[in-house]
């Protein structure tokens, strides 16, 4: 939202009130209060009649900086005024106060208010400016209609990039737009988003988290061109500015704040195939995919049941259409027989016709409108009522209807919608209905995620959700939406996964080969790539299916290639979510957090890293023609073994069996000896790819239990042409193997056993040994 009328003008209609002069100083032992006024006092009388501006400056975590301020501070905020934070009490602060400036320091990561006028705020991190604001940036804005702001301007340095604030299409490099935060139904092809997140990180290396569940309007550089703006309604502004040494520690501690990624199971990181969205089916359709599958070994983890499996015009009623499916129960226990978990599609809205909706208007477990009538509209369902989760006994309604169906045999929920919710309702708990819109979804997915963990026990909860405010992370799984069967659209698809990354979200998927129209062969046959080198892995469709075989019999083996490999690679991909959850660190990786150092990466959005170690560039034209960029360093082509330097651009043309996965050096990636399911013993038999190890580096890799439990840490260390492994866990003297790929031929093993391989050398420890060294030629 802009106020102003270029740089020196405000715009009609408003009146912009900043902090001019520091008026008195109130020191806590954790916090920090400025009295500010508008205007320099020439003498006591200018306090009357005159307004003043608090702002406070305190810290729930080390090197996190909340600031707070207010206009009129009895302003009644309806509920939720603010989001679900976790830190309880303050972090130990450091308060100094001169004649020049108050400061307050948590961690490493400081704030400074100076007492010359006009009034700045600076942040810096270990003496080093990240940024602040000065003259007419902080705002109160009065306007004409009765609607007031707040309003904060932070500077932005010269070449510096802004990313994150949710799951966004539109370019990476958020420098230059306006961005809404408003949830709603768009698609992937246009400015609006599912999942928007107020919350930014810049390659400077901090984050903004601006406290209010209600539409916050960004403008990033986009009104002042060196300010990165935000904007609420009303007459206060909470936001915290947050500080790290790297991109990494800042996603830590927002994450710290707002929640970590919960460990989704071992088992939703196998392939998903679904009945797609309009397509006919029965058990019989379920049933010939499910064999068709397995006939032509291509490996299948979950089978997704998406609307139709209830009635038309009844969704949602948690009931299966008894015309398609007669034997629900029967039909459930035969599909898990073949190893396969269970997801069906719902949402939280209750039409009409559904036999649920008299019974949750009777209790009151519907949206209201202002005369005590249901909400109702015809958009997506005819006369659709909407679920107050602000009601614990609706909570509990729904929880109930659900785990009925979880009795049945069904392990997972696709929790679809949740964004087009309406501002002209009244709430159960009496919550603003402008400060519910974006929070409705926390409210809805929390209550599915902990019914499955209820029934399931915890670590086994895995949604497929596609709305998300901040906090939304601790729900895992989040898909894309509805993107459309283009290159575009899976470029695009790939620039809102990234961003979701950065704005705290660890896992994230899309539906392979867009979910609107149908792909032609070689489209599918790219995503298939894309699909299945990303956290979470689903074949989905609008109007058809999406099994490999109606397309061409090379699409069948495409899938067959990158469904395995990725399954070989969970004992790496697992571990590193495991790492991901307790972090608080996405797995799939824009460029800029891994490489923040190099300057190539900030705009660099049609490649990713699959955790720190894997570099995977997907192809998007039917060329098969691949631009893409290696930081510096030595980096081995996963599936080829070629060994090339990095610092530069490279281009190529890859068939579909290939395309740019790249090891970087002094990687460790542990390959399992599996490759049929995504959840088995990950150590026993594993494989562990050592490439490029530098002289005086060391790597290492943590393989985990299908539970998140370390059974097995491997390190490497170079010194010259000696290499020394140590493994140690409860799988240390176990069944594993090392192998030296881009490394020099070994002249001689320590304690184990040596022999060619095709892609180096592979060593074998020697029966019961935990360590040994090896010598290079």
């Amino acid at each position: 939202m802009k106020f102003t009328d270029g740089y020196w003008m405000t715009r009609k209609g408003y009146q912009l009130f900043s902090p001019y002069e520091i008026h008195d100083v109130n020191k806590g032992t954790d916090k920090i209060t400025v009295y500010a006024t508008f205007r320099h006092l020439e003498n006591r009388g200018n306090t009357l009649n005159e307004g003043l501006m608090t702002m406070e400056f305190s810290s729930p975590l080390p090197d996190v900086i909340k600031a707070k301020f207010y206009h009129h501070k009895g302003t009644v905020r309806q509920g939720p005024s603010s989001f679900d934070l976790l830190p309880q009490g303050q972090s130990p602060v450091v308060i100094e106060d001169n004649d020049e400036f108050v400061s307050l320091t948590s961690g490493h990561t400081t704030v400074t208010i100076t007492k010359q006028n006009p009034v700045k705020i600076s942040y810096t991190h270990k003496g080093k400016k990240l940024t602040g604001s000065g003259t007419r940036s902080t705002a109160y804005v009065k306007a004409e209609d009765g609607r007031h702001h707040f309003r904060e301007q932070l500077s932005l340095a010269v070449g510096e990039t802004v990313y994150g604030l949710g799951e966004r299409f539109t370019p990476f490099v958020k420098n230059g737009q306006t961005v809404d935060i408003w949830n709603e139904d768009g698609g992937t092809a246009s400015e609006q988003a599912y999942k928007n997140i107020p919350f930014y990180v810049t390659n400077r290396g901090y984050g903004v988290f601006v406290n209010h569940p209600e539409l916050v309007s960004f403008e990033v550089g986009s009104e002042i061109v060196s300010k990165a703006q935000f904007s609420v309604q009303g007459e206060s502004l909470e936001y915290f500015l947050i500080g790290g040494d790297t991109l990494k520690d800042v996603l830590s501690n927002y994450t710290s704040l707002t929640g970590k990624p919960a460990l989704p199971p071992a088992w939703s990181y196998g392939l998903w195939l679904t009945t797609s969205f309009t397509t006919n089916y029965d058990e019989a359709t379920v049933t010939s995919f499910v064999e068709g599958m397995a006939e032509r070994d291509l490996p299948l983890a979950v089978f997704h049941f998406d609307c139709f499996w209830m009635k038309e015009y009844e969704w949602c009623n948690f009931e299966w259409d008894e015309r398609v499916f007669p034997d629900p129960v029967g039909m459930l226990s035969r599909l898990k027989a073949k190893g396969l978990h269970i997801c069906v599609w719902i949402n939280p809205y209750i039409a009409q016709r559904s036999s649920l909706f008299d019974e949750a208007m009777a209790n009151g477990y519907l949206l209201k409108r202002a005369d005590g009538s249901v909400w109702q509209w015809d958009l997506w369902q005819y006369g659709m009522g909407i679920v107050d989760f602000t009601n614990p006994a609706a909570c509990q309604w729904f929880k109930d209807k659900l785990g009925a169906l979880l009795d049945m045999g069904v392990d997972s929920f696709k929790t679809d919608f949740g964004e087009r919710i309406p501002t002209d309702v009244v709430y159960h708990d009496g919550s603003d209905p402008q400060q519910m819109h974006n929070y409705y979804t926390q409210l809805y997915n929390k209550v599915v995620f902990e019914l499955l963990e209820e029934k399931r026990g915890k670590g086994e909860a895995a949604l497929f959700a596609r709305s998300a405010t901040a906090g939304g992370q601790q729900f895992p799984v989040h898909w894309g939406g509805d993107c459309e069967a283009t290159y575009e659209s899976m470029a695009e698809s790939l620039r809102g996964g990234l961003s979701l990354g950065l704005s705290g979200f660890g896992y994230w998927s899309h539906d392979i080969g867009g979910f609107e129209q149908s792909s032609p062969p070689d489209l599918y046959k790219r995503w298939v790539q894309f699909g299945l080198l990303s956290s979470h892995s689903r074949l989905h469709g609008s109007t058809s299916y999406r099994v490999p075989w109606l397309y061409d019999e090379e699409a069948v083996d495409v899938l067959r290639f990158f469904t395995k490999l990725k399954l070989s690679l969970m004992p790496y991909l697992f571990g590193k979510s495991v790492e991901s959850s307790a972090v608080g660190i996405p797995l799939m990786r824009a460029m800029v957090m891994e490489f923040g150092e190099d300057p190539t990466s900030d705009y660099l959005d049609r490649q990713y890293m699959l955790g720190d170690n894997l570099l995977v560039a997907p192809i998007f034209n039917p060329e098969g023609e691949s631009t893409y960029y290696l930081p510096r360093g030595t980096w081995t082509h996963f599936l080829t073994g070629e060994q090339v330097q990095g610092g530069a651009w490279r281009t190529e043309t890859y068939d579909y069996f290939g395309l740019p996965l790249f090891a970087k050096e002094n990687s460790l990636i542990p390959v399992g000896s599996e490759e049929d399911r995504p959840d088995y013993d990950y150590a026993n038999g594993a494989t562990l790819h050592l490439f490029a190890l530098q002289d005086g580096a060391s790597a290492s890799a943590v393989i985990p239990t299908v539970q998140g439990q370390p059974q097995l840490t491997v390190t490497a260390t170079r010194a010259g042409g000696t290499i020394t492994i140590a493994a140690k866990g409860a799988a240390a003297d176990g069944n594993w193997s090392l192998l030296l790929r881009g490394i020099a031929s070994v002249a001689g093993v320590d304690n184990g056993q040596a022999s060619v391989h095709a892609q180096g050398t592979l060593v074998k420890p020697s029966a019961g040994g935990t360590s040994f060294t090896i010598q290079l030629a």
